[in-house]
């Protein structure tokens, strides 16, 4: 009963297939197999126009490459101070752009506001040899948070970039579980609201270890191949990257997976918020949950072999709890059970009474 991470979870049944499926028989290296070269089509259908698709291992790889195309050496990187490229990437954006600096925002929820970034930008001093130079805007959708950027949202920051010429990536290691959330198009929040690419993620929900750029400017692909190459993250044996791509979009599959992880947290996060003493502290709107909770209930969680992360460190009492594909029901139901006990001060049932007459 881990909730630390959707990272935690095995393989999807579906895609442990299709790895199995392409190991029969020999396949051309470096990209050049059938499996890889039909993911161009089946990417483009799923979002309903021509893409360019390179498949990579990890989400910081494809965070980090996909930026070193819109950013050069002198170039800033507009992001959310709570960002995974801001935080938990050791270094990689500013590596592969050769030098590029992050620019942290702050926002509620996790997300950036168009208005707030306009404003950065405005002073941010283009043009002028002392300051780097605005290139691009990075959004994570999901965010860290744990919410969602609407459409609209979306937009809105596309204006702002466009009009100050920058270009617009979203670092998607989430991306169906906002998908799943809002229910709309992948076309509907990426490039019809304005996007140029994407890091589309399939590791957390369900994939072994596999993640796409996704272009929808073609002309900031041109090179990737070469970075890609240069990265490391150019795979001889590519066709089982791209095996557990396409049957992850197979099927909706990967929006099922989501769906199901979004369930499972809103259902968890409605009846923990009615506990003594628990507050939410964010709006879940995915397949995570923020929320705080009294010291005991925590101990006694803990205790019990449920596994989450306090996160502002040892003794914090606000808890993030991430939902997955596979999450059980009956999990979920065990945790807040136990939550409940507690709360309510209540010892677990098989906790020896006190001998009568010894103690209170």
């Amino acid at each position: 009963m881990n909730f630390c991470s959707d990272n935690v979870t095995g393989v999807a049944p579906e895609i442990m297939a299709a790895l199995v499926a392409a190991n029969a028989g020999a396949a051309m290296p470096y990209g050049n197999d059938e499996c890889t070269e039909r993911l161009q089509a089946k990417f483009s259908e799923l979002f309903e126009t021509e893409v360019t698709v390179f498949p990579v291992a990890t989400g910081s790889a494809a965070n980090a490459l996909c930026l070193s195309v819109m950013a050069p050496p002198f170039g800033a990187i507009y992001c959310h101070a709570e960002s995974h490229i801001n935080l938990d990437e050791c270094g990689a954006p500013e590596f592969y752009t050769g030098g590029a600096k992050l620019v942290a925002l702050p926002g509620a929820r996790g997300k950036i506001d168009a208005a707030d970034l306009d404003r950065a930008l405005k002073k941010a001093g283009a043009g002028v040899v002392h300051h780097v130079q605005p290139a691009a805007v990075s959004l994570t959708q999901a965010t860290e948070a744990g919410t969602v950027y609407s459409p609209e949202e979306i937009r809105q920051i596309s204006e702002v970039a466009r009009t100050h010429k920058l270009r617009l990536h979203v670092d998607g290691a989430r991306f169906a579980n906002a998908v799943a959330s809002l229910g709309c198009a992948p076309a509907d929040i990426t490039w019809r609201a304005g996007v140029d690419a994407l890091s589309f993620g399939a590791t957390k929900n369900g994939a072994m270890a596999a993640e796409a750029v996704v272009f929808f400017n073609h002309n900031l692909s041109k090179t990737f191949a070469y970075r890609r190459k240069r990265s490391g993250h150019l795979f001889s044996k590519m066709r089982f990257l791209s095996a557990q791509l396409e049957a992850y979009i197979a099927d909706d599959l990967w929006l099922n997976n989501a769906r199901h992880a979004n369930q499972m947290a809103a259902s968890m996060a409605a009846k923990l918020a009615k506990l003594p003493g628990a507050k939410l502290c964010q709006p879940v709107e995915a397949n995570e949950i923020f929320i705080e909770l009294p010291e005991a209930v925590i101990e006694g969680l803990l205790a019990e072999g449920f596994q989450f992360y306090r996160w502002e460190g040892e003794d914090s009492t606000l808890l993030r709890i991430v939902t997955a594909f596979n999450t059980k029901k009956e999990d979920v139901a065990a945790f807040v059970e136990a939550a409940e006990r507690y709360a309510l001060g209540k010892p677990h049932p098989l906790t020896p009474s006190p001998p009568a007459g010894r103690g209170k």
